[in-house]
């Protein structure tokens, strides 16, 4: 996210903070802390595009995470991703719901 002040200029984030972030957690009596910070909004949104089941790669590349092996994100962030097995056995159940009803399904990959 890019936020830009009145002249057209990046936000800074000290100043973000400052004027209005902190500002704003003080209205709503939420406690200030690392938990309550701006930086809590970039997990939000990381943890929102993995539960999305987008990939690390791309969320690497969102979060402009220069190492171009996305394995700091994946230790970053691999605690916010949703359950393998729950995905895996909703994608087996997909495959067999109904029978199929494309030629791209499990068969194709046999070569049937």
């Amino acid at each position: 996210m890019l936020f830009r002040n009145v002249e057209g200029r990046a936000v800074n984030r000290v100043t973000f903070n400052r004027v209005a972030w902190r500002p704003a957690l003080d209205t709503v009596g939420v406690p200030r802390g690392r938990e309550n910070g701006t930086h809590a909004l970039r997990h939000f949104y990381a943890s929102v595009l993995l539960d999305a089941g987008e990939s690390i790669k791309a969320l690497s590349e969102y979060l402009g995470h220069h190492d171009p092996d996305p394995g700091f994100t994946l230790r970053t962030y691999t605690h916010l991703m949703p359950s393998s097995e729950r995905r895996t056995r909703g994608a087996v159940n997909r495959a067999f719901e109904d029978g199929s009803k494309s030629d791209d399904g499990p068969m194709t990959a046999q070569g049937a």
